[in-house]
């Protein structure tokens, strides 16, 4: 069977959904492996280092000699069309996002994996591609930060005088804010973090961190991620939270629901009320953002209340992108893992008694298998209806 990996062409995409090892780990399965040339260049992988681990590299892929097809970025409507009945792709789908590619795939016949739905099990660990990049993203967030902040993260005790830590403050505790805790932390700020799931303090404080406990219960959701609030739970929370984000010299922000737009945890009035040099840095700027106004991909200059300065904030794009080797190579294992678990003799055979495969499959025989996504897709049908 004939495995393909294709260059991403989203513009700042610079991962790749194979590298020369796991493309040794997919001919180690009994498959062929097309590389399409320059997919990893970006990424520091070059065509002959693909050709040495055994793969085919070629000028580009012909779709409809694939049996199964292996990207990074959601296909696009256009690209999902023209794939063949009975092909299996493997990849980041953000289904609730992409509704018009998942319906694509579909109509296409494609039995489409999205990684973003693998269990989150210990069994499937190994194929967890949001964890993987989350932890990309938590480290690069802080390097972003200290890059932008016009002082020292950790204290300096000279002969000049003593220079105190920064404070950071990170909001969500999940990977990402975890990887973020653990880097500041490394670079000497203090750090203190705060997340609605009350369990995740002590992974919080295993990370040097200091939790923020706030007067607000809440309940975890499925997966281990927080549940939405209410609004005006919501509106608590920012009341609540606004003091230690005065306090923060640097502000990083991680909260995300999946499926859902980010939930707002920081308004202007926040931003404005932080000393000037301050720094913030959204992580979810790209689901619409944890922060009042941030934008993805740029930085804001927000004037402070009292008109002498600014907050810069930073609406974070392609976080994992901007550390394509490391990423791909975590990604790629995602990938190949998921692989190796639907291959046996050379045949790639998806078998959906596996509560993994099944959980990880988006569309299969001309359905959405998934409730949740087939749902969206309902309810926007009906709404087009309406109009």
């Amino acid at each position: 069977m004939k495995v393909g990996i294709g260059r991403e062409r989203i513009e700042g995409e610079r991962r790749v959904a194979a590298t020369p090892e796991t493309v040794q780990q997919l001919r180690g399965l009994g498959v062929e492996v097309l590389m399409e040339a320059g997919a990893g260049i970006a990424a520091g992988f070059s065509d002959r280092s693909y050709a040495d681990a055994g793969a085919t590299v070629v000028p580009q892929l012909a779709l409809d000699e694939l049996d199964v097809y292996c990207h990074v970025r959601p296909l696009t409507p256009e690209l999902a069309a023209r794939l063949h009945s009975g092909l299996v792709t493997v990849g980041l789908a953000a289904p609730a996002n992409e509704l018009p590619t998942v319906t694509a795939l579909a109509a296409a016949g494609v039995t489409a994996f999205a990684l973003e739905l693998v269990p989150r099990i210990s069994r499937a660990q190994s194929m967890d591609a949001l964890t993987s990049q989350a932890l990309v993203a938590g480290y690069r967030v802080v390097l972003e930060a200290a890059i932008r902040f016009p002082r020292f993260f950790p204290m300096y005790m000279t002969a000049a005088g003593t220079i105190p830590p920064a404070r950071v403050l990170v909001l969500g505790a999940g990977v990402a804010g975890l990887q973020a805790i653990a880097t500041a932390k490394r670079l000497g700020a203090r750090v203190s973090a705060y997340d609605v799931r009350p369990a995740s303090a002590t992974e919080v404080t295993s990370m040097g961190g200091t939790f923020v406990t706030l007067d607000l219960d809440a309940v975890e959701g499925a997966g281990g991620y927080a549940r939405e609030l209410s609004e005006d739970r919501a509106v608590r929370q920012r009341e609540l939270l606004a003091p230690h984000v005065a306090a923060a010299d640097v502000l990083i922000t991680t909260a995300a629901i999946p499926g859902r737009p980010a939930p707002l945890l920081v308004t202007h009035d926040m931003v404005t009320g932080m000393r000037p040099g301050s720094v913030i840095v959204d992580l979810a700027a790209e689901t619409g953002g944890n922060v009042e106004g941030v934008v993805a991909g740029v930085d804001t200059l927000v004037p402070v209340a009292s008109g002498d300065g600014s907050v810069t904030l930073v609406g974070m794009k392609d976080a994992a992108s901007t550390m394509p080797a490391d990423a791909s190579r975590l990604y790629a294992k995602n990938v190949a893992n998921l692989l190796a678990l639907m291959t046996s003799e050379g045949t790639v055979a998806p078998d959906f008694t596996d509560e993994v495969i099944a959980g990880a499959c988006l569309t299969h025989s001309g359905e959405v298998t998934h409730e949740p996504t087939k749902a969206a897709l309902a309810a926007l049908a009906a709404l087009q209806g309406e109009d």
